[in-house]
């Protein structure tokens, strides 16, 4: 039988890892960590998930321009007005503010991307599809983080969907919905911050108290 503690303190502790080195990351280790990614649940079973991994540096390079693009318009100024979110100190705000500043600065030189798309035709995306795509993505983040690989999920170059979704070559049908980073972390793995649950759960009713 698995060890779930390990299970549970692999989850506990898979920070967003902005900071990635340049080094090239064995084939066979990404290999595990799709396959993990297939292993989620999906609307379905329709499997309609499809993977692009990306190492092309030219490639990178020309998502990357929209990427700080959406950064220098939309996230960065979100970021400098906004308050801390529970369960996290200004202190250690502003330091994922500056891991967010480097990550769009070096996204480019992260050694693998995967790009998490939906084949869905002509069929508009809905509120639905996400849960076809989001699980897999999770797991994909998970087995990186056992595998002692850094990764984070972005989805900022959204904000320049067509341009970016055209520089990855994506064909008319095909939609990302993330992409996920990877390469050999700068800095150390350890506890996510986040608020009590106290906060965010409620029992029956909206507002009552979770009793736990």
């Amino acid at each position: 039988m698995a060890d779930t503690g390990d299970l549970f303190e692999i989850m506990h502790t898979t920070r967003a890892m902005r900071r990635l080195k340049p080094e090239p990351v064995p084939d066979a280790l990404i290999r595990k960590i799709l396959q993990a990614g297939v292993c989620a649940p999906n609307g379905g079973n329709t499997q309609r998930w499809r993977f692009l991994v990306v190492k092309d540096p030219a490639i990178k390079r020309r998502v990357q321009q929209y990427y700080k693009r959406a950064f220098d318009e939309v996230v960065g100024p979100r970021y400098l007005n906004s308050a801390p979110p529970p369960g996290v100190s200004r202190e250690a705000y502003t330091r994922q503010h500056a891991a967010v500043q480097y990550l769009t600065d070096h996204f480019h030189e992260a050694p693998v991307w995967i790009v998490a798309c939906l084949e869905e035709g002509s069929t508009p995306p809905t509120r639905w599809s996400g849960a076809s795509i989001y699980p897999a993505v999770q797991n994909m983040l998970l087995a990186a983080r056992a595998l002692g690989l850094g990764a984070t999920l972005t989805t900022r170059h959204l904000l320049f969907e067509k341009e970016t979704e055209a520089a990855l070559g994506l064909p008319t049908g095909v939609h990302s919905y993330a992409i996920l980073p990877i390469g050999y972390p700068m800095g150390r793995f350890g506890p996510v911050g986040r608020g009590p649950l106290t906060d965010v759960v409620y029992q029956d009713r909206w507002g009552t108290p979770y009793l736990s």
